[in-house]
């Protein structure tokens, strides 16, 4: 295992070198993302003007303040708890995000399912973890909100973080088709088999 250090924007060798198993620390920019903000942009249509090719996405719907605009606060927000949210309800948004819009990675947690897994393999992304509950320590990886898209959808705008030191996070899945949560789900199928038949049962 080991660990990587990745200034974001990065690029695709960069993603590629990433394996199930190893941790990474974020610096620079993040993007904030979450159901609301995809389904304007794939199911309604609506265009954003910020750039996220090579960019990292974080499931997120983040609490903020509304505060003058000022060199700390550009964008007019300053952040109050920026936690992460269950990926899954996502899993559609995967494919267009890293064809159609350039990102690498994503991070959420709970994982995501076998469509992301093709589409990391297929356009180069991964999907970083980090343990629910950590928000108040995610948010001390935030140094400012410095631009916002979609604000008429606050919360869930697409939101323009500058970081410094995000993570360690995990990688759990890659662009080789590893994939943690596959790999403890067939763990978990295969003890319960066992279990069945040491009992003499069946399903």
């Amino acid at each position: 295992m080991t660990h990587h250090v990745l200034h974001m924007p990065c690029d695709e060798a960069a993603v590629r070198g990433l394996r199930v198993g190893d941790t990474v620390t974020l610096e620079d920019w993040l993007f904030g993302i979450r159901d609301a903000t995809q389904i304007a942009m794939f199911d309604k249509g609506r265009n954003v003007r910020l750039d996220l090719r090579g960019h990292a996405v974080v499931h997120t719907a983040p609490n903020v303040r509304r505060v003058p605009p000022s060199p700390e606060a550009p964008s007019g927000y300053a952040p109050l708890c920026i936690g992460t949210t269950t990926s899954m309800r996502m899993e559609r948004f995967t494919e267009p995000l890293l064809r159609d819009h350039g990102v690498r990675l994503i991070i959420g947690k709970g994982g995501l399912g076998p469509a992301s897994a093709e589409a990391f393999k297929r356009y180069g992304g991964a999907y970083l973890a980090v343990v629910g509950g950590a928000a108040a320590l995610e948010t001390t990886w935030i140094t400012e909100i410095t631009d916002v898209d979609l604000d008429d959808l606050n919360p869930e705008s697409l939101w323009k973080f500058r970081i410094k030191g995000f993570g360690p996070l995990l990688v759990a899945m890659d662009s080789h088709g590893g994939s943690l949560y596959a790999t403890v789900g067939k763990r978990v199928a295969d003890r319960r088999a066992a279990a069945l038949a040491a009992l003499g049962a069946s399903e």
